[in-house]
């Protein structure tokens, strides 16, 4: 397994999916929380450590423990993961004048193990964002490559020390994904093995060893994450698994139907809970997408507590929570710069539940899922689906008050658009797509008469794990169909946008 040290790059995420992509297990966590604790129990065959906003020069820049570079496991540092290894062993980082972001060209190439088989021709594109450089190389360690300007790569192959100025993990960087592949295979010495049924397996085994005869009760929604987090439980443990799905009105048009006749072709027990009106009535004057999300995350544990001591007292409650959910709920800074947003499903069980969470696919990606999803049988229209939040159309009524009305205008416009999309056959081409109303009336003219109703949202983009996402071009003429097919039959709707912004900056849904 690989250990990825995370110092706050906005592309740890695109290090951890090129390793996993390599059939190699990794994970990521903040340099706050690397322990020897952590080391004995991870064992990691080889420590990347990543970039990072800081310059080491800063006061409180951040440190790991010094006892990792004594650990003889191999080490590579990429951007701030350079400059911090070039300076714990005596060399010189300094703030440039000459800066170095996007694309650049390596160049003056040693020999060596991690460079092997790449970069050997046309113009060695690699992609750069750093301010500080390396003006003093320590001791021990020679450039095994410039960039047009300064040391980007340096090594200490007795001690198997590699750093590497760029970005490896982009796409932009030429060879990048081989010279990972020389670390992690001819450096490391890992073995391709890590496989979605190697993956099931240690799962099982997993539950099984946590829940014991004990009863779970799993959170269900009908979307993919819920549906292979339940299945998995269920193909553990049995009919010690009950599905709870609880209708807290924030969902699509005809969502609890699918989702009932979708769980029991899987031959799960389920439960349905109708909790609409108490979610609506705890909803009722809430306008922050924090607070709301706060809002149904304690309810829909108070409700899967009543349900849960109905059916003689669970002691375990399964969701489908995933990596994007628990690294964009928290800060790799321990609180010194905020996190993207707040999970529903993240962050454990308030102290009065006597629960525990059983979550199989916290440390998997999206798209991993659904590999993961083929794998245990699940039928292609639940794992095609597109992702739903959590916290419902709640989120999908921007900025304002939930209101019976607003959520039946923007599940009308949401199966309009999702409809059209499906004729076009353009839906599995789609990562995610939806409807959502923003704040606000707007005027406008219907049948020679003046209109004042509310304004709706298009968003669909294309992504391949959720961390990153891009609008999707639809043909055109097709936005412009489905606004007038949406206004012409939805009552209170007169006007339609399409959300171009990709993310980042934006994120998929608006909050």
């Amino acid at each position: 397994m690989i250990l990825i040290v995370d110092f706050g790059s906005q592309y740890i995420q695109f290090i951890a999916r090129r390793i996993r992509e390599s059939k190699v297990y990794c994970e990521v966590y903040p340099f706050h929380k690397i322990t020897e604790q952590l080391i004995e129990e991870f064992s990691p065959r080889g420590i990347i450590l990543s970039g990072g906003p800081a310059s080491v020069n800063d006061e409180n820049a951040p440190k790991i423990p010094d006892w990792i570079f004594n650990l003889r496991v191999p080490i590579l540092g990429i951007c701030y993961g350079f400059q911090y290894m070039a300076h714990f062993f005596g060399g010189i980082v300094k703030k440039s004048d000459n800066r170095e972001y996007g694309k650049a060209h390596l160049i003056n190439i040693e020999d060596c193990i991690l460079l092997n088989g790449a970069c050997d021709f046309g113009c060695n594109q690699i992609w750069m964002s750093h301010g500080d450089v390396m003006t003093l190389c320590p001791k021990d360690f020679k450039i095994a490559g410039w960039s047009n300007r300064h040391p980007a790569v340096i090594i200490n192959e007795k001690r198997k020390l590699y750093a590497l100025q760029f970005h490896p993990e982009v796409a932009h960087t030429q060879d990048g994904v081989k010279i990972l592949n020389n670390f992690i295979y001819k450096i490391c010495g890992c073995l391709s093995d890590w496989t979605m049924r190697s993956f099931q397996d240690d799962a099982i085994a997993k539950i099984q060893n946590q829940v014991g005869d004990g009863s779970v009760i799993s959170a269900i929604s009908g979307g993919v994450d819920s549906s292979v987090s339940s299945t998995l439980i269920h193909k553990a443990i049995g009919n010690q698994i009950t599905c709870v799905f609880v209708d807290n009105g924030l969902t699509r048009l005809g969502e609890v139907e699918q989702v009932e006749k979708s769980l029991r072709s899987l031959g799960m027990k389920l439960i349905i809970k109708d909790a609409s009106d108490l979610f609506l009535k705890r909803l009722k004057g809430v306008v922050d997408p924090e607070k709301k999300r706060k809002v149904i995350g304690v309810t829909f544990i108070e409700v899967f507590k009543t349900v849960a001591d109905g059916i003689g007292g669970a002691k375990f409650l399964g969701q489908g929570t995933l990596y994007p959910d628990v690294i964009e709920s928290v800060t790799v800074f321990g609180g010194g710069t905020a996190p993207i947003k707040s999970h529903h499903n993240v962050g454990g069980l308030p102290a009065h539940m006597d629960m525990e969470l059983v979550e199989p696919l916290r440390m998997l990606f999206k798209d991993e899922v659904r590999i993961l999803g083929k794998e245990l049988g699940i039928p292609d229209d639940i794992l095609g689906r597109w992702p739903f939040p959590g916290p419902g159309l709640a989120i999908r009524i921007f900025s304002q008050e939930v209101t019976p009305y607003k959520l039946e205008l923007c599940r009308k416009a949401d199966a309009i658009f999702t409809q059209e999309v499906r004729k076009a056959g353009l839906y599995n081409k789609i990562w995610q797509g939806f409807a959502g109303i923003p704040p606000g009336r707007t005027v406008g003219v219907m049948g020679d008469e003046r209109t004042y109703d509310y304004t709706f949202a298009l968003r669909a983009v294309i992504s391949t794990d959720g961390m990153t996402a891009d609008a999707f071009e639809f043909p055109q003429g097709f936005i412009n169909s489905v606004v007038t097919k949406i206004i012409n039959e939805v009552p209170g709707l007169n006007r339609g946008y399409y959300d171009y912004t990709s993310k980042p900056p934006g994120t998929i849904e608006w909050e």
